[in-house]
């Protein structure tokens, strides 16, 4: 088998076949495809698509590629989430306490963040004392008592995902539905759930800017995971603003904790309630995904939702007591208004520009050596389909650093204000099975 051919015949739109994407697959991974090759061959896919067939052999070659999480001693269904990405986004944080108070086992493996915030990792470092760094044996036993525990991702997992991106990024080849499909399905299989919650943002603050494309990726994850016997569906979910009132680590993990405490904000409790009823049901723990949501809401009442995040920190070396202390986590020095120049009615919210606004601030990493701040972030105080008046506080800067005008005047940029009423965006655009 030569490479070459296996290019032409893409190139030309012809299916491959599960013996020549292995041969690709492992090639490129173990250093005998040159990267130069290896570009070609994604450009064709580029180009000319693959089928679902191909896409959940893509995925499998790249699984394969390097360690595989082995859950076979978790009891019971093993339901896993994944986001792909936006601004805000902490519903890991409030949701894996959430599903896990419902007895539904959450073995999540988590990693850093390049962008706007930290990762899932980063925020829960936020917490004092608190630890990712266990091995299988204690990950397994903790997430079989407590129903949940959180590890940083391995360092071989899916090399040949980490490989074949990092060349995607520098040949104009990420944008393509098959290569985004199969790299995030890869890590959710090698993680070795069961089956798989998808949560597919649109919007000016997502990857996929517009919703016919996040709903084509959608559908793409889900047939590939179906293929690979493991059940999965996707929620479109809308990331035109940011989600919640909060970007930068300690203020999510802090607005998290409001969520469960029945306090948070609504778009995150809603996005939260959609997420967890489905886990919840596909781990058979609900008769039906209403079922699921009213048992969900039932644990935020009562409290036991609270108890299971006290209990995931404190397994973990973390201090739990900022739970009931959320003044214990990190702060900033100084907190910063971002008024507003006239009245009106907040009309959108460019959701990048605020988070290149927090990253700015150090609440995220612009390179992989950049050190993250936790404690610094923006406080959204006025969002879509809100009145604020002349002067009145848009946001709230938590900054180390007075020296901050380049970030008001881009958060100021990201606002928009009307005259006119505004209707508040949809949060839930689709559900795909």
């Amino acid at each position: 088998m030569r490479m070459v051919d296996l290019i032409e015949k893409k190139r030309d739109g012809h299916a491959l076949t599960k013996e020549e994407i292995r041969y690709a697959i492992e090639g490129y991974t173990n250093g005998d495809i040159p990267d130069y090759q290896m570009s070609a061959f994604a450009m064709a896919i580029f180009f000319q698509d693959m089928s679902t067939e191909e896409r959940a052999e893509l995925t499998m070659a790249m699984v394969e590629s390097g360690d595989q999480m082995n859950l076979s001693d978790v009891e019971g269904i093993k339901v896993d989430k994944h986001s792909t990405g936006g601004v805000g986004d902490k519903t890991t944080i409030a949701l894996a306490p959430l599903v896990a108070a419902l007895g539904v086992p959450v073995a999540k493996m988590s990693g850093r963040g390049l962008g706007h915030t930290g990762g899932t990792i980063d925020k829960l470092e936020a917490i004092p004392g608190f630890s990712v760094e266990i091995n299988t044996s204690e990950f397994t036993r903790l997430v079989n008592k407590n129903k949940l525990a959180v590890v940083g991702q391995t360092g071989n997992l899916t090399p040949a995902d980490k490989k074949l991106y990092a060349l995607r990024d520098v040949t104009a080849t990420v944008n393509s539905i098959p290569l985004i499909a199969s790299s995030i399905m890869s890590k959710k299989i090698a993680s070795g759930a069961d089956a798989i919650v998808l949560d597919v943002k649109t919007g000016s603050g997502a990857f996929m800017k517009e919703l016919d494309q996040s709903k084509e990726l959608a559908e793409a994850m889900v047939a590939i995971g179906k293929s690979l016997g493991r059940d999965t569906m996707a929620v479109i979910s809308d990331m035109n603003q940011p989600l919640g009132r909060t970007i930068g680590n300690a203020l999510e993990v802090k607005e998290a904790i409001e969520m469960l405490r029945g306090e948070g904000p609504e778009d995150l409790l809603e996005l939260c309630l959609t997420l967890g009823s489905h886990m919840v049901y596909l781990a058979k723990q609900a008769a039906s995904v209403e079922e699921a949501k009213a048992k969900l809401k039932e644990v935020i009442a009562n409290g036991k939702a609270l108890e299971a995040l006290k209990t995931f920190i404190e397994a973990q070396n973390g201090d739990a007591s900022i739970v009931d202390d959320p003044s214990k986590l990190p702060t900033a020095k100084y907190l910063i208004e971002v008024k507003a120049a006239k009245a009106g009615m907040v009309s959108s919210i460019v959701a990048d520009k605020i988070g290149t606004a927090a990253m700015l601030l150090g609440a995220g990493r612009a390179t992989k050596e950049s050190e993250i701040d936790l404690a610094v972030g923006i406080v959204l105080n006025k969002k879509i389909g809100e009145k604020v008046e002349a002067g009145e506080s848009l946001a709230t800067l938590h900054a180390n650093s007075e020296d901050v005008q380049n970030v008001i005047d881009m958060v100021l940029g990201a606002y928009t204000i009307s005259s006119g009423e505004v209707i508040k965006p949809t949060l839930i655009y689709e559900e795909i099975h």
